[in-house]
Order: C-alpha cells, then structure tokens, then sequence
C-alpha cells in the first residue's frame, strides 16, 4: 500500500521520475481443470513438472485465457495436454488457492468432462510425467493445490452412471 496518498507533506525524491507509479499488485488468474471421468468412474491425473506444483498431480488443465469460455478453455487444454477430445462438459465446482511460494493466487473452476474420445497420450512431456487413471477414493499423493483443495472440501465426482 502506498502512503504518499495520504501525507501531504511527502514530495518526491530527486531521483525519482516525475510518472514514478505504484506497482501493480498481482492479481488473482483464472485456471480451469478438466475432471476426465472414464465410463467406470476413474479419474484422468498426471504429475506436473516444471512449474509452480512440480511434483504434484493434477487434473489437466491451466489457464483461461483472454475472451475464453471455460468450456472451451477445458476443450483446448484437454487436447493441447492429452490430446483427448470430449462429448460432454458439465460445469463443477472451484477452488481458491494462493500459491504463497510462487506468488500467485488462482481460482480454478473445475469441470466434468464424460465421453472421451481417444486414449490420453502425453503431449506436453515438459509439463507432464504422463497421463493414468485413478479411483477417487485412491488418488496420488501429493495433489496439485486445488486438486487437494476440492477433495478437502468434501466433493465426490456423480456416480459414472449418472446423467451429465
């Protein structure tokens, strides 16, 4: 928080430029997760590598970008990510997560993907250990922050023959 505001006696050092401006603070981002539900009720995860999360798994995902639905956010990163195609989105739940040691602060809306077409390759080998299935009630450990988030929050995926 800047005080110059409200010390009237403040002036501005000699060195400093006259359109001298506060930072900007940063700002929450918009990420959105795919939860890939197969037609017996596990979920698609893989490992995150090389950025904030590494090491963690995760649902595929990121982030929302400039005039995107997130539906169509989910579409694009399922298929830049696993190269899966998808019949049926369902908006889900979110998170809010502040990721204190990278700085950055995220609310991730989640949604139910059903009727997958493909089998999930690894297309981002640089981001991602590889892609596997997993019953809710046996996920990896660690989880991805909002991951971990929404499983605290007490969420279940609908059961695998309930309507999308």
């Amino acid at each position: 928080m800047w005080e110059i505001a409200h010390n009237p006696n403040w002036t501005l050092p000699a060195s400093a430029s006259a359109s001298a401006t506060p930072p900007a603070a940063p700002r929450p981002e918009v990420g959105v997760g795919v939860l890939v539900q197969a037609a017996d009720g596990r979920l698609l995860l893989g490992r995150r590598r090389g950025a904030h999360g590494a090491g963690t798994w995760s649902a595929p995902g990121g982030k929302l970008e400039f005039g995107e639905s997130v539906e169509a956010a989910a579409r694009r990163e399922l298929g830049e990510e696993t190269g899966l195609a998808v019949d049926h989105l369902q908006p889900g739940p979110w998170t809010n997560d502040v990721f204190d040691d990278a700085g950055r602060h995220f609310l991730t809306a989640f949604v139910l993907a059903r009727g997958v077409r493909g089998e999930p390759c690894n297309r981002e080998p640089d981001k991602c250990e590889g892609w596997h299935w997993f019953d809710w009630d046996a996920l990896p450990q660690p989880l991805f922050a909002p991951l971990a988030s929404l499983r605290a929050s007490g969420w279940r995926p609908p059961a695998p023959d309930a309507a999308v």
